[in-house]
């Protein structure tokens, strides 16, 4: 199972890929809107998480775009330091979830 990060600040998003890939997740990490529907349109990802600095038209569009393409669950990020932690609080329990009900 699969798990897209889609950030509009490069740092964070690596930070977040690294804390879930520690973490056992196999997870994706990606800066634009065309490379997440890039590899929405040409992979399989059960969770996709939608950083805060992306809009909320572009986050609408993305969600559409994420229900299409099978995604599972779309989570809504805004990251709060320290940033591991948030990650491992809000977002792992969520993809668990997810993996739980496959």
């Amino acid at each position: 199972m699969r798990t897209l990060v889609l950030g509009r600040t490069p740092a964070r998003v690596t930070d977040v890929v690294a804390t879930l890939r520690a973490d056992g997740f196999d997870a994706e990490g990606v800066h634009s809107d065309e490379e997440a529907r890039r590899l929405l349109e040409a992979e399989e990802f059960a969770v996709l998480i939608i950083g805060g600095g992306v809009d909320r038209e572009t986050r609408a569009a993305l969600k559409g775009f994420a229900a299409e393409r099978r995604v599972r669950r779309v989570i809504d990020g805004a990251l709060t330091a320290p940033y591991d932690t948030y990650v491992r609080r809000e977002f792992e329990p969520l993809i668990r979830e997810v993996a739980l009900n496959e």
